[in-house]
């Protein structure tokens, strides 16, 4: 795609339902501007797919969409193998639907976990949590790059520089961290979308550093928040519990390779791509 493709891509997200950021196409553009890819007849688009790469050995596909008056006759197949072919030998990664696991199976993809997407109503407000003795919350974008990007690589299969560097500052955003000294302790990022905010992600060291995170970062929106949390993380299930959100959707984290080795005890929202 290019990139003022990624807009009609955005309004095509969104006519699916899944809720895009306002702001999304330039940070997901950045990450890897060879990873989308649009399917023409005749000059139209009728499909599209993200194949984003990352560092030298992982990718992420998804945003895979066929416009409904050309489904079933096999241009989605076609779209699904380039995105394929174009990340060889690299650990791909996805977030699917359930329905459509056996599906991914046939791929090659193995289940690694699921992220349940809770919704909290915005009232009341969070109360805020005590932080370690030392630590503040500080704006994410006064946080070195070099810390920002030495803390987020625990969290993620490889370098995501180039993505995490427009993410954190892109408008109708916020993006906060918790720092002791020199060290991060955690961050987290809300951004706004065409139905609420999603927080994403949420990286803490411990449960009380995550609830911080997550009360600041509520009360810059007034409208429902979005957090999708991986179902093996007890801690973080707790959290969006006990502040009283609702499970609303989930999805199948999927990889072609062994689950690479991260955080997810530390991990209490993830970026929800919507893009892949």
């Amino acid at each position: 795609m290019l990139r003022e493709e990624l807009d009609l891509a955005l309004s095509w997200a969104a006519a699916e339902g899944w809720n895009p950021g306002l702001d999304d196409a330039v940070p997901f553009y950045e990450a890897d501007q060879q990873g989308f890819l649009i399917g023409l007849l005749d000059d139209q688009p009728v499909a599209m797919i993200s194949a984003v790469t990352y560092g030298t050995s992982f990718a992420f596909m998804g945003f895979y969409i066929v416009r409904p008056e050309y489904r079933g006759r096999g241009y989605g197949w076609q779209i699904w193998q380039a995105a394929i072919d174009r990340l060889a030998n690299r650990n791909i990664g996805l977030d699917g639907v359930p329905d459509q696991q056996d599906n991914y199976r046939k791929s090659g993809f193995i289940l690694a976990h699921r992220n349940i997407r809770y919704q909290w109503s915005g009232h009341p407000l969070p109360p805020q949590a005590p932080l370690p003795g030392g630590a503040s919350l500080i704006p994410l974008d006064g946080a070195a790059l070099s810390s920002l990007k030495r803390y987020d690589r625990a969290f993620f299969a490889d370098d995501r520089t180039h993505f995490l560097r427009c993410w954190i500052v892109q408008p109708h955003c916020t993006a906060i961290a918790v720092q002791q000294g020199e060290e991060l302790l955690g961050y987290g990022v809300i951004r706004r979308c065409r139905d609420g905010a999603k927080i994403g992600p949420l990286f803490a060291d411990t449960p009380e550093i995550a609830a911080s995170l997550f009360s600041a970062l509520c009360s810059h929106s007034d409208e429902p928040v979005f957090l999708d949390v991986p179902e093996c993380n007890a801690a973080a299930m707790a959290l969006a519990e006990r502040h009283g959100m609702h499970r609303v959707f989930e999805t199948a984290r999927m990889y072609t390779q062994q689950a690479p080795e991260i955080s997810l005890e530390r991990t209490y929202g993830i970026t929800s791509f919507e893009l892949g």
